[in-house]
């Protein structure tokens, strides 16, 4: 790809090096919360060592907290077996610039075993690589696209903290899903934002205002899934840093306020083939012309969203999302352009897809999409019929069956599946259970300040 649309080769690199354009490479690849880790390189050193030989992190990044705090009882690393190191390959066909950060270039890693030189499973963009091998084996890819939402505040990341992350200035003032005006006081983020994300090789689609105060969306361009994976991931960075270099903040929390909409991320994929998009067909199912495929997968992604929702719910806070009236799903269902549904099927022909609305702005996206491809694969292997299109207010349908609403039920249904541990095997599943059960753990433990209000004088 040429330099213009941000994409490097190797050759594109060491003539921005050569140029003085480039002097650092960040090397990188994401935790289980979705978190880029990694090293800033000297460019030179780079291009002399790194590229070909590969680097090196501690492996116990996969087995932190959130503080980056060592959890015991994972075996993929721990005290006794000394925490030692991942073996990071460069997958150059990420190789970009980063052009929010001045002089830097970035690639994404596969992370290996250093003995071995085999995928660790349990590293995210590996588990999502797997699924997409097991799709191919079918003669399918995947499209996919995520739609994030996040809110900004006029103060600082450091003054948030030193707040307490109470009382921030938010950067609205009234709900402007869709304004323009209000849209236009956050272009000095949003702007600078859609920008650097098309100069470093993702391309935009839009920016709009949401519905919550000073609540925003930002739409890329779908891809490839693994690459719209790796969009996603660098678009939350490239997002929060801009933030930051203007003294604002960003969050991408599930549920910031009770008072507020909570922020999401609907996912839409598609398969195709080497005839163009695989869901296109004849067959009617509802409003809906498409093919088997499309029936089964559809089938597959819904029969198994309740043991696979702590891959789109990973927090604690990611369940007080799940509310009536809120245009976050709180039931099963699909449904034709109806945004009450968890499942919503929009377009036609090449561009027929399935938006799925259960995911939280706070997901990984590996794992979202390793979790959807996993489930629709069994619908298709499994020849799944899906349920009756819905139509109507899913919220008020009590005959549909609702979607987990804790992380704890969630780490249940997850860690008793047996597809889970078929799809993503055992020792997937083992490392994700303890890593969410861990949140929970850690969340059952601390006094919030809604105790405190509550019973420090009236108990």
């Amino acid at each position: 790809m040429s330099r213009q649309e941000g994409l490097l080769t190797v050759t594109d690199l060491e003539e921005l090096i050569g140029e003085d354009v480039v002097d650092t490479v960040l090397v990188m690849f994401t935790d289980a919360y979705g978190r880029l880790m990694g090293k800033r390189y000297d460019a030179s050193f780079f291009l002399d060592q790194v590229l070909t030989a590969g680097a090196h992190a501690c492996d116990y990044l996969m087995t932190v907290d959130m503080e980056m705090e060592p959890i015991q009882g994972y075996t993929l690393s721990n005290w006794e077996l000394g925490y030692g190191d991942f073996h990071l390959k460069p997958d150059l066909g990420t190789l970009r610039r980063a052009t929010w950060q001045d002089g830097a270039a970035l690639v994404l890693c596969d992370v290996l075993d250093p003995k071995t030189h085999q995928a660790i499973q349990e590293v995210p963009r590996n588990l999502l690589k797997t699924q997409i091998d097991r799709l191919s084996s079918h003669g399918l890819g995947a499209k996919a696209g995520s739609e994030l939402e996040y809110y900004v505040f006029h103060s600082s990341y450091k003054e948030a903290a030193q707040r307490g992350y109470a009382g921030l200035n938010p950067s609205g003032t009234y709900i402007e899903d869709y304004h323009m005006l209000q849209g236009t006081r956050h272009e000095p983020l949003n702007r600078a934002v859609r920008r650097h994300l098309r100069n470093s090789g993702i391309p935009v689609e839009n920016s709009k205002g949401e519905w919550g105060v000073g609540q925003h969306e930002l739409n890329i361009q779908y891809a490839d899934v693994l690459e719209m994976s790796d969009r996603h991931a660098l678009y939350k960075q490239c997002l929060k840093e801009v933030a930051d270099s203007l003294g604002w903040s960003v969050t991408f929390m599930a549920k910031l306020d009770e008072a507020q909409a909570g922020s999401s991320c609907h996912v839409h994929l598609s398969l195709w083939d080497g005839q163009g998009n695989a869901f296109d067909g004849d067959h009617s199912l509802g409003p809906v012309l498409c093919s088997d495929v499309f029936r089964w997968f559809l089938a597959g992604w819904i029969s198994h969203a309740p043991e696979m929702m702590v891959f789109y719910a990973p927090t604690v806070n990611s369940y007080k999302r799940y509310q009536a009236g809120s245009w976050a799903p709180t039931r099963l269902a699909w449904s034709h352009d109806n945004r009450t549904a968890g499942f919503r099927v929009v377009g036609k022909d090449s561009s027929l897809r399935i938006e799925c609305r259960i995911p939280g702005a706070d997901c990984n996206p590996y794992l979202v999409y390793a979790a959807a491809i996993a489930s629709g694969l069994d619908g298709i292997e499994k020849k799944m019929n899906p349920p009756e299109m819905f139509d109507g207010d899913a919220y008020s349908a009590k005959a549909l069956a609702k979607l987990p609403m804790t992380l704890k039920d969630a780490t249940r249904l997850f860690e008793e599946s047996s597809f889970a541990r078929e799809a993503f095997g055992s020792n997937v599943v083992d490392h994700y259970a303890h890593f969410f059960r861990t949140e929970q753990t850690l969340f059952e433990g601390v006094v919030t300040d809604w105790e405190k209000k509550r019973y420090f004088e009236r108990i």
